[in-house]
């Protein structure tokens, strides 16, 4: 089973108290109750493709940080796309931008006719920055085959 949202906010958090430093930032279109309240969690309430979400993304990370982004919303291609094409700016040299469900009708069915992997595929053909990292699917088993680019330039 696949662990829920929620408990991977607070994990990663938990992880960056670890090593002291570290927030993450959550985009939701809906506000949901129960959430884990944690320091190092921001939740932003609104479309992630949203000027005014991007935005206030911008004003949290600021400069000099170091961006990792997982991308988990909207499971159409058009929507996937365009989330790479914001927020894979964002994503620093030799840190990923992990696109969730690349798995959907590769081999998992769906009523999506194009989805993310389809997204990941048009974003490689048009983006040279990034490449796919196989070696973060162990075993070949994930959620998300092709779905770990690591940005190279």
């Amino acid at each position: 089973m696949e662990p829920q949202k929620e408990e991977v906010l607070f994990f990663l958090a938990s992880m960056f108290d670890l090593v002291k430093h570290g927030k993450v930032i959550t985009i939701d279109i809906e506000d949901i109750e129960g959430r884990p309240e944690h320091e190092r969690i921001t939740y932003l309430l609104g479309s992630s493709t949203s000027p005014h979400t991007v935005e206030q993304v911008k004003s949290i990370i600021g400069d000099g940080s170091h961006i990792m982004v997982i991308l988990d919303s909207d499971h159409s291609k058009h929507h996937v796309l365009n989330e790479m094409r914001i927020y894979g700016e964002f994503v620093t040299k030799g840190n990923y931008l992990i696109v969730e469900d690349t798995n959907i009708n590769h081999p998992i069915p769906s009523k999506l006719e194009l989805g993310p992997m389809e997204a990941v595929e048009e974003f490689l053909r048009e983006n040279d920055c990034f490449v796919v990292d196989r070696t973060k699917e162990k075993f070949f088993m994930t959620f998300n085959p092709n779905g770990y680019l690591k940005k190279v330039k």
